[in-house]
């Protein structure tokens, strides 16, 4: 089936290769299909639950394509320089009087058709974006409102019904292979409605079991009471932080997670649901690839009251709220059918602050179409015309605006907290954070993180990249709130004052190392809450911050999380080595090695190549270059020189020669921990990387038992290989049986009864 245009103007097309991209041609749409050239189109499905039916549309008889035959709910091109989404939307307004809001739409798959028709005068190359829009019931037939010179009637039919007459190919129906591409839509609805709760509790419940429950119970002791005062605004701060994440991995999981809280005692299933979903903080699995374990069909429902015409009796439409089955790779910071050609495009047209604005930490990519307030309106007064291409048009969204209302919430409670707290870093830390989340500057609040000197730890902001796989630019929030164990942090001081030590001996050729890395003070914390950006596999500790300049300028700053290193040592680590781990090379396992590699680890994020200058002569960096192969990449770098620089440490007799085979042999079964969080993961894709380069070179080697061990050998010279590599880059069955879980769920009781006390 070809996408239709308006009659009362022809519309163009943008001309795309065979594979799909944009050859930057637009045509008119009758010279597209008379040239057979490839562009795309939109279908959009909408699905009645509760009667299993599709709507189909009937053709209009003056259509140059099929003509008065059956076909999808609704369909049409995406007009040049249009995006997919609006398309659809408008698409469904023009033909049969439907708005939806965006998050009615999923899109389960691209399908490419490829035919001749009208005696080889009609040639359709079209590459369509296929949306299902989930209702709960049929939409009356009186609320359409049909396009007569597109639709003659509606109609809906039982899925398998359609199915079946598609098979026998009859003749009032636009034909589609259903044995081919097209025929997901008719899978995708039959297994997401023939659920077998056993099954799927049984298997949920699988998935938890990865997870082992563990209390963390920090000692508050330590706090005056003015900073336990403080806590319990800063708990809630990081509870608003937590908010904010849910909202950046996708634009409709706050109003998922809150559908599955509000359901989680309706059964053992939907208890199930809730638990995973509350480790995930998403409907995607971490452990799984980002394979979702829920679908739209999990979804919250939604009221629709005023999205066509009013029916005496009806309320108007109930849909689900949607989402995808694969994980959008550019989570909620761009618009879900933006992909990197779009952006650079785009971002080719920018001034150079807009550049920087645009692949900056603390701004979200929206399209001009999501900033207005009266959508339905731009969509029946500009559709057609020159205008309504300006509603696809990129822009720039600052934090401070996308987020505003929890952001003001948070920097009022950041406020509170400060005038409580007696700790004057502490203080400034919380005062200029919420400056900050009021202004979108973090340059002040990340130096005053740096030099907090606090007995209660605090990290709260924007920082990591890693929900962005689109290009690595944009930040999640997440809170860190401990208490500082200041025995340990004056344990491990020596690592941080080394830095520049390790820069210059880096196995790395000197142009590209740095002279002037500054020490990077250490923090050891307990930690008694963390929210935000901490889904899945829990950090042991972090590096921050990330911005460029502040790294160029002071370095960084690393927070260890003594008692999470101590959880997953002994109910994760542990228990891997006794599977894994040869028999000769158990005794090298200790809690010593895996916690000092994993100060190296972070340690070695602030050593490297980050600023470079390319061969044009333009200062870049390694993020902005690397994009989404940045992530995996710096994790396996810190994880790799980290491991040199602990020999390095050794050879300096800064450490003690004990640490020698116990480290490579903790190494080895860590490897088999971080594999386990999955290949889309940094740090699981970073392990792999690493692993497979030192078994390839012979420095892990595998016994006919199944067991591995380290080659002392061969190791000192892989590691050091393999680090110089990645550096100059930048310029699952056996565990199953023992029931070893994958990582560790934290338990915050402390915080929650703290948090008890205040409501």
């Amino acid at each position: 089936m070809a996408a239709e245009s308006h009659l009362q103007e022809e519309e163009h097309l943008d001309v795309l290769t065979r594979t799909g991209e944009k050859t930057g041609v637009s045509k008119l749409r009758s010279l597209v299909h008379r040239d057979g050239d490839y562009h795309r189109a939109v279908h959009v499905w909408i699905y009645s639950e509760s009667t299993q039916e599709l709507l189909l549309q009937k053709r209009a008889d003056c259509k140059d394509s099929w003509p008065g035959q059956w076909d999808i709910s609704s369909a049409g091109h995406i007009s040049a320089g249009d995006s997919s989404l609006l398309s659809a939307r408008r698409e469904l307004y023009e033909e049969l009087g439907i708005y939806l809001p965006k998050d009615a739409f999923e899109l389960l798959f691209v399908f490419l058709q490829e035919c001749v028709i009208n005696n080889g005068n009609y040639i359709n190359n079209e590459f369509s974006d296929v949306y299902l829009v989930t209702t709960l019931s049929p939409i009356p037939m009186e609320a359409f409102t049909l396009q007569e010179s597109e639709v003659s009637s509606v109609k809906y039919i039982q899925w398998k019904d359609y199915k079946n007459v598609l098979e026998e190919g009859e003749e009032q129906y636009v034909p589609y292979d259903v044995t081919g591409q097209y025929g997901q839509l008719f899978i995708i609805i039959e297994q997401r409605y023939k659920e077998n709760m056993e099954a799927r509790s049984l298997n949920l419940q699988k998935k938890l079991n990865r997870y082992a429950p563990i209390d963390m119970e920090p000692n508050l002791s330590g706090l005056s009471d003015a900073d336990k005062e403080a806590l319990s605004y800063i708990l809630r701060a990081a509870m608003v932080v937590d908010d904010i994440f849910y909202l950046q991995v996708w634009h409709s999981n706050p109003m998922l997670r809150d559908w599955l809280k509000e359901r989680s005692n309706t059964s053992s299933l939907d208890r199930l649901k809730w638990m995973y979903y509350s480790i995930n903080k998403s409907p995607w699995s971490s452990l799984d690839e980002n394979e979702a374990f829920l679908t739209t069909a999990d979804s919250a429902v939604k009221l629709l009251a005023k999205s066509m015409k009013p029916v005496s009796g009806w309320e108007g439409i109930e849909y689900r709220a949607a989402f995808p089955v694969m994980k959008p790779p550019g989570a909620n910071f761009y618009p879900p059918d933006m992909d990197k050609e779009e952006f650079e495009l785009w971002k080719g047209s920018l001034n150079a602050s807009e550049q920087e604005a645009a692949t900056g930490f603390f701004s979200v990519i929206r399209r001009h179409v999501d900033t207005l307030s009266s959508t339905v309106s731009h969509l029946m007064d500009h559709s057609g015309s020159e205008q309504h291409s300006n509603l696809d048009c990129l822009i720039i969204v600052p934090f401070s605006q996308e987020y505003k209302a929890l952001l003001v919430k948070a920097a009022d409670l950041l406020f509170r907290a400060s005038e409580l707290s007696d700790s004057s870093s502490l203080k400034k830390l919380l005062e200029t954070k919420g400056n900050a989340f009021l202004s979108n500057d973090y340059y002040e609040s990340d130096i005053a993180w740096m030099e907090l000197d606090s007995k209660l730890d605090v990290t709260i902001g924007p920082y990591e990249t890693y929900e962005d796989t689109l290009f690595g630019y944009k930040a999640t929030f997440e809170a860190f709130v401990g208490i500082r164990d200041d025995i340990a942090t004056s344990q491990v001081k020596l690592f941080g004052d080394h830095l520049q030590d390790l820069e210059q001996n880096l196995p790395l050729d000197s142009m590209y190392k740095s002279k002037d890395v500054v020490a990077a003070p250490i923090r050891v914390i307990q930690l008694v809450y963390n929210a935000g950006d901490v889904k899945g596999p829990q950090t042991v500790a972090f590096n921050l911050p990330n911005d460029e300049r502040i790294v160029n300028e002071r370095g960084t700053s690393m927070v260890l999380l003594k008692n999470v290193s101590e959880a997953k040592f002994k109910h994760i680590l542990q228990p891997i080595a006794d599977v894994c781990i040869k028999e000769d090379q158990k005794e090298f396992i200790d809690f010593d090695s895996f916690y000092t590699h994993t100060i190296c680890h972070e340690c070695c994020h602030g050593i490297g190549p980050h600023t470079i200058i390319l061969p044009n002569g333009v200062q870049s960096t390694v993020r902005l270059e690397l994009q989404e192969l940045h992530s995996a990449l710096e994790e396996a770098k810190a994880d790799i020189v980290g491991l040199w620089a602990l020999k390095f440490f050794i050879d300096q007799e800064l450490l003690p020669k004990s640490f020698l085979k116990s480290m490579y042999v903790s190494f080895l079964a860590g490897c088999f921990r971080s594999i386990r969080f999955g290949l889309e993961e940094a740090h699981g894709k970073g392990q792999a990387l690493q692993f497979n380069w030192l078994h390839e070179n012979g420095a892990f080697l595998m016994h006919a038992d199944g067991t591995f061990s380290v080659d002392f050998m061969k190791v000192e010279r892989a590691v050091e290989n393999l680090s110089r590599e990645i550096l100059t880059i930048q310029a699952k069955e056996k565990l199953e049986r023992v029931q070893v879980p994958v990582d560790i769920a934290p338990i915050f009781s402390v915080a929650d009864k703290l948090l008890e006390k205040i409501h």
